[in-house]
């Protein structure tokens, strides 16, 4: 039996939205409210390995109910923000979800409930140094993202906190820091020791 070509055509166009939606940051909807509490005092550096964020997010109740009912699971987020970016192609924000790179760090997933959700979580020891804030992504039945919600506001401005990394990498650097100014210390004070034998040297001379 043959198959209209409009029927094909068709098909291949509800295909191709199956699979973009969703894939672009611009399409979601922001419907979540989305906070997140330290255990420092504001505007304080909290340490990486050490220190935690209380994150809690759930639907926003000034949306229409029913507006969630494809919402499947949540996957919550910590993400650069434009002040970590500058100078770091690599934390770049793209529009399109899987070439974005700023919320590559993944806090927790769970199956997404209306009613406020709370977390806890103690910054791992590898997260770079940096701004960051977090996102609430919902997903639905097919692993797509389809809505959001952050703490900061849209231009990414407010509710920051900074994270100071205390790994061992950075260690190593200090450890070679140190190792080197004290490499340069000794050869400074060996090569005023040896222009100081060659001055007594030429005197006796």
């Amino acid at each position: 039996m043959e198959v209209p070509s409009f029927l094909v055509v068709s098909l291949l166009l509800s295909c191709f939205v199956a699979t973009t939606r969703g894939s672009y940051f611009s399409q979601l909807k922001d419907t979540l409210t989305v906070t997140a509490t330290h255990n420092q005092a504001k505007g304080q550096v909290l340490k990486a390995g050490d220190d935690q964020i209380t994150v809690t997010w759930g639907f926003n109740q000034t949306y229409p109910a029913g507006t969630d009912s494809d919402y499947k699971t949540v996957k919550v987020k910590l993400c650069y923000a434009p002040i970590s970016q500058k100078d770091r192609k690599w934390r770049k924000t793209e529009d399109h979800l899987k070439k974005d790179r700023t919320c590559q760090h993944k806090i927790v997933a769970r199956p997404y409930t209306a009613s406020n959700n709370t977390f806890t979580y103690t910054i791992k020891k590898d997260i770079p140094t940096g701004v960051y804030f977090v996102r609430v992504y919902a997903l639905d039945a097919q692993e797509v993202e389809v809505a959001y919600g952050q703490t900061t506001d849209a231009h990414k401005t407010t509710n920051l906190f900074e994270i100071q990394a205390i790994t061992g990498r950075h260690k190593s650097l200090d450890i070679a820091s140190v190792c080197f100014s004290a490499f340069s210390v000794v050869s400074l004070a060996g090569f005023f020791y040896m222009e100081k034998r060659k001055g007594k040297a030429s005197q006796q001379k």
